[in-house]
């Protein structure tokens, strides 16, 4: 079997293309997400992406290896992903020594052509050591933890031409800019280009997978119409971790772990809600990388 066939994250979103649902790549910032979100998919029977920012290579290199750990001994298909990796040296290091199966190769605070010769570079040594590799098309605007230096540069809107690049370049996944945000939107909300999706994935003609970003305050109706585009790969910060931050700022007066238990099952129950919106629920039998084991009630502190 090549390594295409046994990398993770491809054979999750290969099955999620093929059976039209989306999949939640949450980020985790510690490990009681970790804990949450792998609940939620065993208990919904779906798929998911653990995401970690380039801070936690520094900050918490831990809870790298709690996420592969709880993946490998997850009941559903779960893979740990690295979302906006900008440091060349930093991906050859990432790729060489440590458990992640897809590496979003960010190069997109670069002009177009050092964007592409730059992707193409990496790409090339991320697939030789069986990591699968996503890209950023034209350029989203704004910025959150873990991305450098696009924050105050202007926004491209992604092209057929740029999908076209991208996919010559090698790319596995493409997150293109239809109008999303990286951070908060302004009052009136998300305002997505749906025609120039539409033509996005018209463009990728199954040659790669469709990955949104820039989900914050996107409403259920929002993400099941851009599931229904072709989006596979479905980005989510505080979209999902806004109700765990409530809980732990309403019950800062309770006993730690109280606290933490309770904040387990708030963030368990939002994120099976996210899941049945985007229709990964009851979908984690019918990819090729689910298999029966311990999940993480077994792994992890009850």
């Amino acid at each position: 079997m090549t390594w295409q066939g046994k990398n993770r994250t491809l054979q999750i979103l290969a099955s999620a293309e093929k059976g039209r649902y989306g999949v939640l790549a949450a980020i985790v910032y510690n490990v009681e997400h970790i804990t949450a979100f792998v609940r939620a998919a065993e208990n919904r029977r779906s798929p998911l992406i653990l995401q970690l920012f380039p801070s936690s290579l520094e900050q918490t290199p831990s809870l790298i290896h709690a996420a592969a750990a709880a993946a490998r001994s997850a009941s559903v298909p779960v893979s740990v992903h690295l979302d906006h990796a900008q440091n060349f040296e930093q991906i050859h290091y990432v790729a060489d020594n440590l458990p992640f199966d897809s590496i979003m190769v960010d190069m997109s605070h670069h002009e177009k052509e050092e964007n592409l010769a730059k992707t193409k570079a990496l790409r090339e040594y991320c697939h030789g050591r069986g990591i699968a590799v996503e890209a950023e098309t034209g350029r989203i605007e704004g910025g959150e933890d873990g991305i450098v230096g696009t924050g105050n540069l202007e926004g491209i809107l992604t092209t057929s031409e740029d999908v076209d690049q991208f996919i010559d370049a090698g790319v596995d996944f493409l997150a293109p800019s239809v109008g999303n945000l990286h951070g908060d939107y302004g009052p009136r909300g998300p305002e997505l280009d749906m025609n120039r999706l539409r033509q996005v994935c018209r463009a990728l003609n199954g040659r790669a997978r469709l990955v949104l970003h820039g989900t914050n305050d996107f409403p259920p109706e929002l993400c099941r119409a851009c599931v229904e585009v072709g989006v596979s790969k479905f980005n989510v910060n505080k979209l999902v971790l806004s109700p765990w931050h409530e809980h732990l700022r309403k019950n800062a007066h309770k006993p730690l772990t109280q606290s933490i238990g309770e904040g387990i099952e708030v963030l368990t129950r939002e994120m099976e809600k996210w899941m049945d919106v985007v229709g990964s629920s009851g979908m984690a039998e019918t990819s090729a990388t689910a298999r029966p084991q311990a999940g993480t009630r077994d792994l992890l502190p009850q």
